[in-house]
Parts: C-alpha cells; sequence; structure tokens
C-alpha cells in the first residue's frame, strides 16, 4: 500500500485536505475530492508524495497557476476554452492550419464549435515523438514483439497506399471487425489518414448485428481475418462477415485455411507500397469513426467521432488514468467498444507504449503477458476482476509494475476491486462515459485517495449535475452533462441528435444535455453508479436497448411478448440480464425458455449477453399509454432479490 504523506508533526494526514506539492492545504468538500475523515466510505488506496509530485494532474495544475486538485477542477469547469486550449499543447496536437479562435457558442452551448477554422489530420499527431520509443507491444502466440512509432508509422503508410490503390479515400466507410490486433491498429489509423471514416463493429456480434451496421453506415468494404482463436476455440470470423453481407472484405490470414469469394482481397494484398503517405487534412469536425451504442428502441445510435474527439480521450488518459510516455498501456477492449479508439489515442497522443495480448483477459496467457510486456497501466472490466478473483489467476503473478488500475464499461463490486488495490497497491480509477462522449464524465485521479466501486471526480474539462425526476438538484438521480466540452458528440447518422440529447431536458438555468446514467453522490464527494434511468442496458461493457433483447426473443416457443431488463446484484457489480416472459394460453413448458432464450441471444446478437433469470408472467405491467413500464419490473425483481424469492 503507497505510504499517507506526513503533515510534519509524526501524524498521517488523511487527505480530509489534498494538496499539491509545496502549495497551502484547501478544503475538497464541494468538487470531485474527498474529504475522507466526513465519510464512512474507507480508502482501499492513498496516494504518497512521490505518486502527487510526479502526476501530470500536478504538471497541469502548476501550469495554470493553480494550488490544489479542487482548485484545478473548478478551473477547467469554469474555464472550457483555456482548459481545452492547454491540452492542445500539453499533447501537441498538429495544426496543419492554426484555429481561428479555440470555442464559438455563439450558436449556444449545445451546438459549439470547437478551433474554428482548424484544419489538420489527428493522426499526423499521434507520431510527434522519438520514432525509436515502443509504441507497440503484443503477444504472437508465445511469442512477445514490439514496433517502434517510426516501424508503426511506416505499417500505417503501407496501409494507407494499398487502401487508395483499392480507390478508397476521403469520405470513404471501411468497416474493422475484429479482434484488437496489430493489424486492426494498423488499418484503422490509416483509414483515418487517407480521410475516410472508420466503422468499429465488435468482433463478438452476430452476422444479423455485423449487417445492421454496415446498413446504417453504407460502408462498402470490410477488414476482418479469418478465424478467431479464444481460450481454446475456433471461431469464425469471415465466414460471419460473409453472411452480413459486405460487399468487399479484406482479410487477414492466421492460417485458418478458409477460402475468399471472388472479388475479396487478402490482407497481403494491401502491402508493397512503402513511401511515406502523407495524411488527408481536413477540418476539425471531419468524421473519422462511427460507433455504435444503443438507444431505447430500434437500431442502435450510429455515433460520430470527429477529428478532436481523440484529444477527449487523449486528455482523460493523461490526467485521469495519469499516462506518461514511459508507461505500457494495456486494455483489453476491441475497436466495437470505444475503448479500442480511446486505447490507440489515449497511449499514442500521449507517446506511451499500447500493449495488445490476442487472447481472452481471463486466459492464464494474459497473467503472464501483463508482466512480460511490463505493463504499467492497466485497463479492466469489473467482471475479468470477478473472474480473476474467483479462479485465483493472480496468484503467483508478478504485476509489481503495475501503478495504475481503470475500470470502465460495468458497475464496479466494491469486494473486488478492494481486493485488487490490496493485492497491486496500485489505485483503480472507476471511468464512466460513453461513445458520444469520446470518454468520461466522472472518474478518479492519482493525487486522490481511491475507495473501492466509487468515484472520486467529475472529469476534468466537463461539467455535470444530478436531477431527479421533478427536475431538482439531488444527491441520487439521473446524469445530466452540462455542455460544451470537446468530445461531445454533434451529430447521429439515424437519428435527430437534438431529441435523443437536448430535446424536453430540466430547465435549471444551464445548458443541460441527456445522458441516462443514476449516479449517487456520497457523504465527501464520491460518487456510486446506480446502472441506467432507461430502457439501456450495460452488459459485458456493451450497451443494448431492451427492445434489442425482446426483438431477438421474439420466435420462442410459447412466448407471447417479453420484457428484459437489467438488474444490479444485490452485493454490487455488473448488471445482470432478466427476462419477463407472457407465455401463450395453454402454453406451461415454461422451463424450456432459458436455454432457448439463450440462444436466440447467442445467434442474433452477441454470444457475450447471459441471461440471468427468465421469470414467467400472466401479463406485463404497461402505463396508460400502453408502454411496458419496465422499471416497475426492476423494482419487483429487486424486492424479490432482497426477501429471497423474486
Amino acid at each position: 500500500m503507497a505510504v499517507i504523506p506526513t503533515n510534519g508533526v509524526g501524524e498521517a494526514d488523511p487527505w480530509t485536505h489534498t494538496t499539491l506539492p509545496g502549495v497551502e492545504h484547501l478544503s475538497l468538500a464541494d468538487r470531485g475530492g474527498v474529504p475522507v475523515a466526513d465519510t464512512h466510505l474507507e480508502p482501499s488506496w492513498r496516494p504518497d508524495e512521490d505518486i502527487v509530485a510526479a502526476a501530470n494532474l500536478t504538471a497541469l495544475a502548476r501550469s495554470v497557476g493553480c494550488r490544489e486538485y479542487e482548485e484545478l477542477h473548478a478551473w477547467s469547469d469554469s474555464n472550457r476554452a483555456e482548459f481545452w486550449a492547454a491540452m492542445v499543447e500539453r499533447l501537441g496536437i498538429v495544426f496543419e492550419h492554426p484555429p481561428d479562435r479555440v470555442l464559438d457558442v455563439s450558436q449556444g452551448a449545445e451546438n459549439a464549435v470547437w478551433f474554428p477554422g482548424a484544419r489538420l489530420n489527428i493522426v499526423a499527431s499521434c507520431f510527434t515523438g522519438d520514432p525509436a520509443a515502443v509504441a507497440l507491444r503484443f503477444s504472437s502466440g508465445e511469442v512477445l514483439g514490439e514496433l517502434t512509432y517510426g516501424e508503426l508509422r511506416s505499417r500505417v503508410d503501407e496501409i494507407a497506399n494499398g487502401l487508395v490503390r483499392l480507390g478508397c479515400g476521403l469520405e470513404s466507410r471501411i468497416a474493422i471487425a475484429m479482434p484488437m490486433t496489430i493489424e486492426s491498429v494498423f488499418a484503422y489509423l490509416a483509414v483515418i489518414a487517407i480521410g475516410g471514416a472508420v466503422v468499429s463493429i465488435a468482433d463478438s456480434f452476430a452476422a444479423e448485428e455485423i449487417a445492421t451496421r454496415l446498413r446504417i453506415t453504407g460502408a462498402d468494404t470490410v477488414i476482418t481475418q479469418d478465424i478467431v482463436r479464444r481460450t481454446g476455440k475456433t471461431l469464425p470470423m469471415y465466414a460471419k462477415v460473409v453472411e452480413a453481407g459486405a460487399e468487399r472484405i479484406i482479410t487477414v490470414d492466421t492460417g485458418g485455411g478458409i477460402d475468399l469469394r471472388s472479388g475479396d482481397l487478402w490482407w497481403r494484398d494491401l502491402l508493397g507500397e512503402t513511401s511515406e503517405f502523407t495524411p488527408m487534412v481536413t477540418e476539425a469536425a471531419h468524421r473519422i469513426n462511427i460507433l455504435f451504442s444503443s438507444g431505447t428502441t430500434g437500431d442502435p445510435k450510429a455515433i460520430t467521432w470527429s477529428q478532436l474527439t481523440p484529444i477527449k480521450a487523449a486528455t482523460d488518459g493523461h490526467l485521469h488514468q495519469d499516462i506518461h510516455p514511459d508507461d505500457v498501456v494495456a486494455w483489453p477492449t476491441n475497436l466495437g467498444w470505444m475503448m479500442g479508439p480511446w486505447l490507440i489515442f489515449a497511449s499514442l497522443l500521449n507517446g506511451a507504449t499500447m500493449a495488445l495480448h490476442d487472447d481472452a483477459p481471463t486466459a492464464e496467457s494474459f497473467v503472464r503477458f501483463v508482466a512480460e510486456a511490463g505493463v504499467t497501466v492497466l485497463g479492466v472490466v469489473p467482471s475479468i476482476v470477478a473472474a480473476w478473483r474467483s479462479q485465483g489467476s493472480l496468484d503467483g503473478a508478478d504485476w509489481s509494475q503495475v501503478r495504475v488500475i481503470s475500470s470502465t464499461g460495468e458497475a464496479s463490486n466494491a469486494e473486488d476491486m478492494g481486493w485488487l488495490m490490496e493485492r497491486l497497491g496500485a489505485p483503480v480509477i472507476e471511468y464512466c462515459g460513453g461513445t458520444e462522449i469520446g470518454g468520461g464524465y466522472i472518474a478518479g485521479t492519482v493525487v486522490q485517495p481511491a475507495v473501492a466501486g466509487t468515484f472520486s471526480t467529475p472529469a476534468l474539462g466537463i461539467g455535470i449535475t444530478l436531477l431527479d425526476e421533478e427536475g431538482n438538484e439531488t444527491d441520487n438521480g439521473e446524469v445530466f452533462l452540462i455542455p460544451p466540452s470537446i468530445g461531445l458528440s454533434t451529430e447521429l447518422l439515424n437519428r435527430d441528435h437534438a431529441a435523443v440529447y437536448y430535446e424536453g431536458v430540466p430547465d435549471i438555468g444551464l445548458p443541460l444535455r441527456r445522458h441516462g446514467d443514476q449516479m449517487e453522490r456520497l457523504p465527501g464527494g464520491h460518487y456510486r453508479a446506480h446502472g441506467r434511468v432507461d430502457d439501456t442496458m450495460n452488459l459485458g461493457g456493451i450497451k443494448v436497448s431492451s427492445a434489442e433483447i425482446e426483438r431477438a426473443l421474439h420466435d420462442i416457443p410459447g412466448v407471447a411478448e417479453t420484457a428484459a431488463i437489467a438488474v444490479a446484484p444485490p452485493g454490487g457489480g455488473p448488471s445482470q440480464l432478466v427476462v419477463y416472459a407472457v407465455p401463450e394460453p395453454g402454453f406451461e413448458d415454461t422451463a424450456t425458455w432459458r436455454e432457448a432464450m439463450q440462444n436466440a441471444v447467442r445467434s442474433h446478437l452477441n454470444p457475450l449477453f447471459k441471461i440471468h433469470d427468465v421469470i414467467p408472467i400472466d401479463a406485463l405491467p404497461r402505463t396508460a399509454s400502453a408502454k411496458v413500464m419496465r422499471r416497475s419490473l426492476r423494482s419487483t425483481y429487486t424486492a424479490g432479490q432482497r426477501s429471497g424469492a423474486p
């Protein structure tokens, strides 16, 4: 455990007043920080003086004249333009043509324009450092490989040249549906370099869901691989993309022994032109990535990232995960989840090394990889930590070099995260946000104590408030964001963006943006997540709507209608999927439903979605307008959990 700095009289300073080095003590009671003496929450980790002194937050605070974290956070909230200008400078963002100014809010904060007049290609900013520094460290079977920044740049240039030869270029939409491999990173950066937009598709999705994403975006080219190997199993990948109806497929050959359709290409067909590629320069608002996040009905929302969204990802990594150039950053993820692009930009724009493993994070090989690759900043999903703890995966592992852990994707179980912090002597930075933010709105820092399963601060450079159902500020309610901030989406390809995020929000005298999470502000200033307030759920780190689950279940024999909900387990932690089902008249064999429903979800949506429980019900509760009252079902199920009989 970290040593607590002393106050000079032999007594440990409990960080009731948290300071940056060499400045006076000031209270953290109002924003972000936690005066530990005022709360019953016991920190599992506290920073020592050396950690605080070396933190990126400390350097930023000194550069802008702030004396401690509370003051820095308040400054970043009140001075958005100055904050983001400072971060652009710290990250070394390269503008081919400088902006006219930092921020234009003449059309309102919800329609803010950042760096108007600027022209750039964000890929160029990924390669401003030492070309001999290590950019990628990766596992390939039992072999640990690495590429320098110079070598990574050459591979990206080669793929960019190959894509241009195929006729791809400005405004091309090219899907990537494959695991997080070095080839996926080459392809991702190359598509952006040529002025195109990556269509991000998780490799775990069924063919039907891949087809939906291709249809929404109009992507005519898909980059994938032949097969996927996971925990000893071989899973089809190219075959799924073919079934999804992709027009043209570029396939990485991993030795799966498949044959390609006429007109499809092997990855090696892109190779050959090694001359330097000059990235296509466009305006700051140019689309570089289309990702997906479920709404409450219909198709998933198609969210676009601009050239500036990576700045939000890299800023969070710089300040909240405290990524430095000598760090090695690993996060089990893929490009279909926002944390895949986040990992690329948070690593490369901070000059760090990105670490990629070619198997599941619960495999023994991943535990070895973290040690052998020298991972110092490790991202996790709570369910992964639960598996490590229950299976004894870390017994005998030497992860002493890991100095920061960060958790996102699901609500954390406090016991699991407390165990991990005690095991590694490192903080868990809880991190919550969204695809439409490009990062987080609430997190932790390495200059504050870490309380297991909670957040210690709203993210820097963005504002939040919690409101109850009547629109009043509360300590336990729905999260609303207070724009402007770099990273906030400005368009949806298949929805009315203004209607989704701004229409009907409460009037509290400030511009508000709907987000949909429920948070509780705890005594002393920590926050705890309580899932979603709408009909969206987060399963295994992937957002999915109740409507999508229910649509996948519509052909189950004997089922008249269903309602899918997500519930938190009694001890906290990742959400569990529960299905209420109304039987058709005379149907009694409901015991077969669970297996049939699991198979349907696996084949139509995603095999990672696990059904926890199926509850037969005579009729679904509805409002006067016939809408299903899923919130009522959640309350009923939760009450049943407490009594032992849902």
